[in-house]
């Protein structure tokens, strides 16, 4: 297949502004979902990176996943969130080790394993959300 040059960058570009547009005046909730929607993303991509073998790609996605799960611990409110928030903190933790492992392991169904679980979670405050309209 032939790709012209620069056609990758340009499409990281528009992912980038696309990104950029739907955080400008998004709701803390919506914030949220959208982290969760770029992990859920980055998972893939990472589990199709440790597939193939592509080094490159799996070092991008694994950093992206690793932040993105960072950020979610970090935007967590203890105080309001008590046991949830806790729980949450635990589930991202183990992820972040998960991936890690994984990746050293060249792990892909572990990856993708925990794409699943990460999504299940993602599904539930999307849920939450709708029900708050």
């Amino acid at each position: 297949m032939y790709v012209q040059r620069g056609q990758f960058g340009a499409r990281a570009r528009y992912q980038s502004v696309d990104l950029a547009s739907r955080i400008e005046g998004a709701t803390p909730h919506r914030l949220v979902q959208i982290m969760f929607d770029e992990l859920i993303k980055a998972i893939d991509a990472l589990t199709v990176a440790v597939r193939r073998r592509d080094l490159s790609q799996r070092a991008q996605r694994q950093s992206r996943a690793l932040a993105i799960l960072n950020g979610l611990e970090t935007s967590l409110d203890f105080e309001k969130g008590g046991e949830i928030a806790t729980g949450l903190a635990g589930i991202y933790r183990q992820a972040r080790r998960t991936l890690v492992q994984a990746c050293r392991d060249d792990d892909a169904e572990a990856i993708a394993k925990a794409g699943q679980q990460l999504g299940e979670i993602a599904s539930a405050w999307s849920a939450i959300g709708e029900r708050g309209r």
